[in-house]
């Protein structure tokens, strides 16, 4: 059972999973500094206030923290933002590199559908020297 766990953990997916988290881990720390300490600051420039924790809402004996659910909702919105530009760069520098190698996906599906077209005719050729 040690050698299966062993053989387990040692698999390209599981290492490459473990990676990925601390990758992200890392990442999510660069974000929250720019959602916090570049981005926030600005939009504090337009709204008056980046902390929005403060505001409530009373109702009865309850009291609702609207303020957090604002503060999370904005956030959330930032870093998507963030992350959305960093995913389209990385898009962008990754169709670079593929056009750097000199093979793009409609060069590829273009041989493909050559090859498979001149396998057919190879077929069909064998098949009418054999009658």
């Amino acid at each position: 059972m040690l050698k299966e766990f062993r053989d387990f953990i040692a698999k390209g997916n599981v290492l490459d999973m473990a990676i990925g988290v601390v990758m992200a881990t890392a990442f999510t720390t660069i974000v929250n500094s720019l959602v916090n300490d570049i981005i926030m600051p600005f939009v504090g420039l337009f709204l008056g206030s980046t902390d929005f924790t403060s505001i409530t809402v009373q109702l009865g004996s309850a009291v609702l923290t609207v303020g957090n659910f604002i503060q999370a909702v904005i956030t959330f919105l930032i870093i998507a933002l963030v992350l959305f530009f960093v995913m389209k760069a990385v898009a962008s520098l990754k169709s670079q590199f593929e056009k750097e190698d000199g093979v793009e996906d409609d060069e590829v599906a273009l041989v493909d559908s050559q090859e498979l077209l001149l396998t057919e005719i190879r077929d069909l050729l064998k098949e009418q020297n054999n009658n």
